[in-house]
């Protein structure tokens, strides 16, 4: 490998850096220099990353110089500490780290220094990871558009005028433009998948309980939200997942599967030719994908999304798959209460301690304050109702799953939208505007997978004719990543023409052709 100048080590797979790094070929200081001209070249406008640490060392850090040359000493010494090793991260602003201010977006904790990692941050920093800062996220992680009073807002990596999505935005943009070589996220709805489809990259939300969220006050209800793996491209998915995943004591309902029997599998899959798509159920079925389409007009959806998908949906026909219309065969509206029952409930836990300091309310966002409303006169009736109904789909899911390898929807009812705009207040369809009662109902699409703890990948579908992406949900089967990381390896090679489209700046340009036309409704 003949490695020359920036472009060239930030351009690498995460894999490509880790075997570069590890034959010597490049040093862990050559890396975190290429990544930091990067982050200084591109970050000052999309904003994507955020507590940005030094070079050198402060009162608070040890600066990212020094333990870039520790990395290069223990290689030198023949020790690794894993995959990760030198490469630079930097992990969401929802997630604890022990030396970045943790601020979740929000002013009131513009100075929270947590005391210990994040689960997840500690097994990223264990595999090596060199941590730049951290990545944009809306307040509190709420709405599915990466803006807040402390940082302002991430811009999206091909339209910087458009939104970024959320609430991994600013991790789904700094990979797009090759200021990360990879990217953790959380997904609670639609997080991860939302911006993943906005920026062209791929993005995993596990299954639940496959990647424990520490610290949590509680392990046995909150069990929507979960941590996931965001790459440019599905073996660095992968190999991110495999430094994520695994139980834990400390999480009582983590999935009991170990991690080195989950990296066996995953080996196995990465190891094997990409080609063959490969059924769930044998030799003799072809790989079947249920198109759940609008949910028979219970889901609005722009003006071109659901044809965007049918694009992808055809790159998989391509691989011998079958493509077949699926009816959802239950009540939206009933999900969708149930759904507004269960987070009221657990975005209320979460915010109510906060909400409860003297002024604080002041200080929250409009949607904050909505949140803590909905969960007012909630009883312990109403939750278990909700949780009857959420059971119901996940039963009923899993009968559609007995069909088909795969259920697939859009990753978001909308194209991404002005970055003025707090949220789509409309969104108009083929037969007219359709408002949204809610702030995030926009996003009503994902949240049938997160209520079932499926797992879900999202997978780029290309761009339409003013040059905007969008993703497919891919929802497999329960605790089903390994089956999801094979067929999307497989429908990767087919869509090399959509994933070398790269952001014009990493092109030299300023815009994409058409980008100027953009409208979105408010």
């Amino acid at each position: 490998m003949n490695i020359t100048d920036i472009t060239d080590i930030t351009a690498l797979s995460a894999q490509a850096l880790h075997n570069a790094i590890h034959a010597r070929e490049v040093s862990c200081v050559e890396v975190l220099m290429a990544y930091w001209e990067q982050i200084k070249t591109h970050n000052p406008r999309f904003n994507a990353i955020v507590s940005l640490h030094s070079l050198e060392a402060n009162a608070h850090h040890p600066g990212l110089l020094s333990l870039a040359q520790a990395l290069d000493a223990d290689l030198k010494a023949g020790h690794s500490r894993g995959f990760l090793h030198g490469m630079p991260m930097a992990p969401k602003d929802l997630a604890n780290t022990k030396d970045c201010v943790t601020t979740m977006g929000s002013p009131l904790l513009r100075h929270n220094s947590p005391k210990d990692d994040a689960l997840v941050v500690q097994r990223m920093r264990h595999a090596g990871a060199l941590f730049m800062g951290k990545t944009n996220t809306p307040e509190f992680g709420l709405g599915s558009h990466t803006y807040n009073p402390v940082f302002g807002t991430t811009l999206n990596a091909y339209h910087p005028h458009l939104s970024a999505g959320g609430s991994s935005g600013g991790a789904a943009v700094a990979l797009a433009l090759h200021m990360l070589p990879l990217a953790d996220g959380s997904d609670f709805m639609g997080s991860l998948r939302n911006p993943a489809g906005w920026n062209n990259i791929f993005g995993l939300r596990p299954s639940q309980g496959r990647i424990p969220s520490l610290p949590s006050s509680d392990q046995f209800i909150s069990q929507l939200g979960t941590e996931g793996p965001m790459a440019r491209s599905v073996e660095d998915l992968a190999r991110l997942l495999c430094i994520q995943a695994g139980p834990t004591p400390e999480a009582p309902l983590s999935l009991s599967q170990s991690n080195a029997d989950l990296v066996a599998e995953i080996e196995a899959v990465l190891a094997g030719d990409p080609a063959p798509l490969g059924s769930c159920f044998g030799e003799d079925r072809p790989y079947t994908v249920g198109w759940l389409g609008d949910l028979e007009g219970h889901l609005a959806y722009e003006v071109g999304v659901s044809e965007q998908c049918r694009m992808g949906l055809a790159r998989f026909e391509a691989l011998g798959a079958r493509v077949e219309e699926v009816k959802l065969g239950l009540d939206p509206d009933s999900i969708w209460q149930a759904w507004l029952t269960w987070r009221g409930a657990l975005v209320a836990h979460r915010l109510g301690v906060l909400a409860q300091v003297p002024h604080a309310k002041e200080h929250m966002k409009p949607e904050a304050l909505w949140e803590l409303e909905q969960s007012h006169g909630l009883s312990a009736e109403d939750l278990m109702r909700a949780s009857t109904t959420r059971t119901h789909l996940y039963h009923h899911l899993l009968a559609l799953l007995q069909d088909h390898d795969v259920l697939a929807l859009p990753s978001a009812q909308v194209w991404p939208f002005e970055r003025s705009l707090a949220w789509p207040k409309v969104i108009v369809t083929l037969n007219g505007t359709r408002a949204m009662d809610t702030y995030h109902r926009w996003m009503e699409v994902v949240i049938y997978a997160t209520l079932a703890g499926l797992p879900v990948l999202n997978i780029p579908t290309g761009f339409n004719k003013e040059g905007l992406p969008m993703g497919i949900q891919l929802i497999g089967q329960p605790q089903g990543e390994v089956a999801l990381i094979k067929a999307g390896r497989a429908y990767e090679r087919q869509i090399s023409d959509w994933l070398s489209v790269k952001p014009a700046v990493l092109q030299g340009t300023v815009a994409m052709a058409g980008s100027s036309s953009r409208r979105s409704a408010n």
